[in-house]
């Protein structure tokens, strides 16, 4: 494993070199091997004929070592935010077959599974890391589990061969990233876009700065872009939206590269952002979980000819490895200039989710090629660049994490007993997406409602607004007309 052999040699050449900057401390490479040695002492001694680890998550040194402690034995991690409620939290244990968590420090949260402290890791006498041998197409490095239409977390295995592909693919696009970079870490370890944001840097010998979990999140990071003059940042397009007031007097001249992905960027607001970073390469990069970060890029050389559409800018053309097509409603290819569905196929693609029956919906086989549907609407231009066009279904991401509305519903019908609730992905007068619920019938109390939905579902799922209709309008089909709703909340 390339990614792999590369981490093991970084430590030992750069043992004195900050790895990470988290809350303003630094850890060197040697530090960080040390925590990591420890762990693995850990995992080896309490839990070594597991293959899937579960990893509480912190803003913390004990975190990361605890992930590349787990895939330098070759073994599977699966983040759980402490924040997710607890029956969600037993959901994905019992998916993934969870026995054993590593968290910072022992608590009786969740029940079922064994909690190793790794907080209590040091001390342990430290051994040489080393690349562990295994098949890296069967093996997976991480689970991640995002929203499912059903209630249930869908469980998205990557492996390590779709990684490793990744990081080929990666440094592939020609960045020239070193040792003396300092990389953005603005993600929570459960959205996939956390692992480019730390795993890159690792490989290079360069230094991870993280965001403080306390404060306000788009303040934290210009904070952190300032403070420590970071030169390499992977962002989702509403961090823009939301420093855009202050554009005037961002002045950010060692960003060397800012990448954006996880939302549609769009044009004007981009456009005002490379005089932010006047020396920086800006691109858009796009990807689903299942093709494991990302793996279509865009890069814009010139503001006066950023391709677009409706104000979106390209999601460009595949990474190496990586294809793309646009199918129409039977999986048969479009031509060129055809809206339909895009779809994915190449070495990064997982091999399927952990439900057989959500593989089976969401891949096919076209010329002896299994495609990925990706549920993205788009078209390919005259320059070959794919172009994004909105979602097939009612999934959306919201600040970069996707969702599926109908998981909302699912859970707002169960909670009230009624099958009339409608949840919408909404622009505020910010212009930020945020969800918003509309339920039939006369206007109620909903904070009780709310209340309790916070116990089943993240918190960037709970609505931002909620509104009563006496009754839902219907469309053509006689089914309830999502569009007209929108217009009636707006």
């Amino acid at each position: 494993m390339n990614f792999l052999s590369n981490i093991t040699s970084v430590f030992k050449e750069h043992a004195a070199r900050p790895a990470f900057c988290i809350q303003n401390k630094q850890y060197s490479y040697a530090e960080l091997q040390s925590l990591i040695s420890a762990i693995q002492v850990k995992i080896k001694e309490n839990c070594a004929g597991e293959q899937n680890i579960g990893i509480v998550l912190h803003d913390d040194i004990e975190t990361y070592a605890s992930v590349i402690a787990i895939f330098l034995l070759g073994k599977t991690y699966i983040p759980i935010h402490p924040g997710y409620p607890v029956e969600r939290a037993g959901q994905i244990f019992e998916q993934a077959g969870i026995k054993y968590l590593l968290a910072r420090t022992n608590n009786d949260t969740y029940t079922g599974v064994v909690t190793l402290a790794t907080g209590e890791a040091s001390g342990i006498a430290e051994a040489e890391l080393a690349c562990p041998s295994f098949s890296p197409d069967k093996t997976n490095a991480y689970i991640l589990f995002t929203s499912g239409s059903t209630g249930v977390p869908k469980g998205v295995p990557i492996t390590y061969y779709n990684l490793d592909s990744f990081v080929n693919a990666f440094d592939a696009l020609g960045y020239k990233t070193d040792h003396n970079d300092r990389f953005l870490q603005m993600f929570e370890l459960t959205f996939d876009l956390s692992v480019m944001s730390y795993l890159i840097p690792l490989s290079k010998g360069a230094c991870v700065y993280t965001i403080p979990d306390s404060g306000m999140k788009f303040t934290n990071i210009y904070s952190v872009l300032t403070t420590h003059k970071i030169t390499f940042a992977l962002m989702v397009p509403s961090v823009l939206a939301n420093l855009r007031p202050y554009f005037e007097e961002i002045d950010l001249p060692d960003m060397r590269y800012s990448l954006f992905c996880g939302e549609a960027l769009y044009k004007d607001v981009v456009s005002e952002w490379m005089r932010c970073v006047p020396e920086a390469v800006v691109e858009n990069v796009y990807g689903p979980t299942e093709a494991t970060i990302f793996c279509l890029t865009y890069r814009i050389t010139d503001v006066n000819s950023i391709s677009e559409y409706n104000g979106i800018v390209t999601i460009g053309q595949p990474m190496r490895g990586m294809e793309a097509i646009v199918v129409d409603d039977a999986s048969a290819q479009l031509p060129d200039g055809e809206k339909g569905e895009l779809c994915l196929y190449g070495n990064q693609l997982t091999p399927g989710y952990l439900s057989a029956e959500k593989t089976r919906e969401a891949f096919f086989e076209l010329n002896g090629k299994r495609y990925y549907h990706t549920g993205d609407i788009a078209f390919i231009n005259e320059d070959g660049n794919f172009i994004y066009c909105g979602r097939v279904d009612h999934q959306v991401k919201i600040q970069g994490f996707r969702i599926e509305l109908s998981e909302i519903e699912f859970h707002l019908r169960a909670i009230t007993g009624s099958s009339n609730v409608v949840a919408l992905a909404v622009n505020n007068p910010n212009g930020l997406m945020q969800i918003s619920v509309v339920f039939e019938g006369a206007e109620t109390d909903a904070e009780p409602v709310l209340e309790v939905l916070k116990t089943k579902v993240p918190p960037y799922m709970i609505p931002a607004a909620v509104h009563f209709v006496a009754t839902f309008p219907l469309n053509t089909s006689g089914k309830t007309d999502r569009k007209a709703l929108q217009k009636m909340i707006a």
